[in-house]
């Protein structure tokens, strides 16, 4: 009878954050998606607020507080990269980036990412909602199924020294639910290209797999469970973005590739080659 409890209680853990992830996740939802169909400057305003926080986040984790000039610098830094981005001036990205590392190693490598999740965004909006809601859902798919999956059916654990939590199972799971719904997406999009979809989206759900893993790793490396509280369940906007973090930049980097910013799930090999040699100097 006591092992029927604990097998119960163990089963009850397992889902204990369930609620508040669902409940915080309802939430940004509602937001990003009212912000993501507006598009102009309230989605700007999302990103500006998102890179800021993620900027507010990197900064503590590496005990730099907003309130000294160097933190506040640290901040102001992201603020600026993404209004640049906003305002058209999309090669500044390169700047911000090289230049960021002036705050060390380790915060310089964090603004990177913050630069490049929120300059990909905006780029991706330029021509409609639906490169963006093509990312966003992938990632969402990736991470949703693979924690449902990975709950249910668990078995062995995918890289237990950077993150226990995470099994084999929830990774295929995972990766089934962004082909999913980057197939769903391109079918709704009108454009077309639901076998793009199914590819590309299952490859940026690898990437954001990876880029969770790589958050994991860094939390782990300093001994911090999440890297901040706004999102009850999921922790901070690190937390919460990683996946986005590592998609986004590679769906907007195919988006230039194949010569704009809209349905690049259409992309072929041809066009994404002819893209890079577009960009390579003489």
């Amino acid at each position: 009878m006591k092992g029927g409890n604990n097998g119960v209680q163990a089963g009850q853990s397992a889902w204990r954050d369930l609620r508040p992830r669902l409940i915080s996740g309802a939430v940004l939802v509602a937001v990003a998606g009212l912000c993501i169909s507006v598009g102009g400057w309230l989605y700007a305003l999302l990103i500006l607020a998102g890179m800021a926080g993620m900027a507010v986040e990197a900064a503590r984790l590496f005990g730099l507080s907003v309130r000294d000039w160097r933190g506040g610098l640290y901040v102001a830094w992201a603020l600026c990269a993404g209004f640049s981005a906003a305002s058209g001036h999309w090669a500044s990205f390169v700047l911000f980036c090289l230049l960021s590392f002036v705050f060390g190693g380790a915060l310089w490598a964090l603004m990177c990412v913050i630069v490049l999740l929120g300059t990909a965004l905006l780029w991706l909006r330029q021509d409609g909602v639906w490169p963006v809601l093509f990312v966003v859902g992938v990632v969402v798919a990736s991470d949703s199924t693979a924690y449902v999956v990975g709950r249910i059916v668990g078995g062995p654990k995918l890289a237990p020294r950077i993150s226990p939590g995470k099994t084999r199972s929830g990774a295929v799971g995972g990766l089934l639910g962004a082909m999913g719904v980057g197939a769903l997406v391109a079918a709704c999009s009108g454009a077309g290209g639901v076998a793009g979809g199914l590819v590309w989206g299952g490859l940026l759900g690898v990437a954001a797999q990876m880029g969770d893993l790589a958050e994991s790793a860094m939390k782990r490396a300093l001994n911090v469970k999440d890297s901040g509280t706004l999102l009850p369940g999921h922790g901070g906007l690190l937390d919460r973005f990683d996946g986005l973090a590592a998609a986004a930049p590679l769906a907007a980097g195919l988006a230039a590739c194949a010569g704009g910013a809209g349905a690049f799930w259409l992309a072929g090999l041809h066009d994404i080659l002819g893209g890079v040699f577009r960009f390579l100097p003489g």
